[in-house]
């Protein structure tokens, strides 16, 4: 999967159309979190150095294709600038001519921004005049938008049909990681899905049965697996349409040799709340009516080390309890802070993004790993083996 990349053209005197994810939360008109526009630093930094005038396109939240005040990119402007140490230029439209006019006074080493890509109702449809019309303002296109990459939308797809379409860094980075993961892992190659519901995570694992040597379960889908093991789960939440498939993925992963593991103990409450009673019960004895859980209990916790001690490759995508309220964070902080400990050792360790990387977040560890993706949708698609539009569109490097 050799695409090519922002270091392989020419940026000096082009103008640079460059997709970025700066879909991040503002309130009050302040960018609360600006991690994902830190990420996309490297990539604009480069461009401006390289002689480009940078062109940024981004979605924010989800307008219902069209202007709407609360969804504007004003305050990521306002951030990005401080950020990069340099005035970063906002024109509030797409196109037409005020943007061709800012467009054509741009010079090299300066940046401007552009509305809310889902301002215009073509966006989310792949709108090829609408990617055309931006296409038009610019050589070249970066696509550094990886939490994009599973939907074929006009500012990452579309412009490719119009001009030359190359990764961005973190692009990059994000193609490489999780492609070694998941087609080219070093065994044994282990993958921790946690998360609330097995229907979300069905595609990845039946595609990872063929590839992964364990699949440790977690987070409230472990509760569908115990109703498919014949045992009592009380409040827990069941999917109870998927108790049979969640028997037959314990039968095909016999079959193919895959060991799933399913944690013994939960940490239960009857309610969901901090500060409440909390007793464990084992998957065994069952959980008792009006009881739920809400965490992987300390035997589990115990188990899920010992599956992973030898592991060479670690993929984790999905919390394995209800990590947001601290009663019951203490499997996903314990089982986040063993998988960290083996990146020191050498093992690669990627985090799937979406809760996974707001976990890991949470507990400060997000430089302990090989890899935490930005994208939660696309990461996981990319585990369930599907073709990913927004990288399919940008361009191969000639064998």
């Amino acid at each position: 999967m050799e695409k090519l990349t922002i270091r392989d053209v020419d940026l000096k005197g082009k103008r640079v159309i460059m997709r970025v994810d700066f879909n991040v939360p503002t309130k009050e008109g302040k960018v609360t979190d600006d991690t994902r526009i830190v990420e996309a630093l490297p990539t604009i930094k480069y461009a401006l150095d390289n002689g480009a005038k940078v062109i940024l396109l981004s979605h924010l939240g989800r307008p219902k294709g069209g202007p709407d005040p609360k969804y504007t990119l004003a305050p990521v402007v306002g951030r990005l600038s401080e950020l990069l140490g340099k005035e970063v230029k906002f024109v509030p439209a797409l196109y037409g001519e005020e943007v061709e006019k800012a467009v054509a006074e741009l010079k090299e080493g300066e940046v401007l921004m552009l509305e809310n890509t889902r301002f215009d109702a073509g966006e989310e449809k792949n709108d090829l005049d609408l990617a055309k019309k931006w296409a038009n303002l610019a050589d070249i296109h970066v696509n550094d938008a990886f939490g994009t990459a599973h939907r074929a939308h006009s500012s990452n797809v579309g412009i490719a049909q119009y001009i030359p379409s190359v990764a961005g860094f973190l692009m990059e980075k994000e193609i490489k990681f999780l492609a070694k993961a998941t087609l080219n892992p070093d065994k044994p190659y282990v993958v921790v899905l946690g998360g609330a519901k097995v229907s979300d995570k069905i595609g990845v694992i039946t595609n990872l049965l063929s590839k992964a040597d364990r699949i440790i379960i977690g987070g409230a889908m472990m509760f569908t697996f115990w109703r498919a093991l014949g045992k009592q789960t009380g409040n827990s939440l069941v999917e109870e349409d998927k108790i049979e498939l969640a028997k037959q993925m314990l039968e095909q992963a016999k079959e193919k040799g895959v060991e799933l593991v399913i944690p013994t103990d939960a940490v239960c409450a009857q309610k969901m709340e901090a500060g409440v009673e909390k007793k464990v019960f084992t998957c065994e004895e069952g959980i008792p009516e009006g009881w739920a859980g809400y965490d992987v209990g300390p035997a589990s916790i115990e188990l899920i080390k010992s599956k992973l001690a030898d592991a060479k490759t670690v993929v984790w995508n999905g919390p394995l309890g209800v990590f947001e309220i601290e009663d019951f964070a203490a499997g996903t902080k314990a089982v986040a802070e063993f998988i960290a400990s083996l990146t020191e050792k050498g093992v690669t360790t990627v985090v799937g993004g979406g809760d996974s990387a707001a976990a890991v977040s949470q507990f400060g560890l997000e430089k302990k790993f090989s890899h935490v993706s930005t994208g939660g949708g696309a990461s996981l698609e990319f585990l369930e083996g599907k073709e990913l539009p927004g990288i399919t569109s940008i361009a191969d490097k000639k064998k």
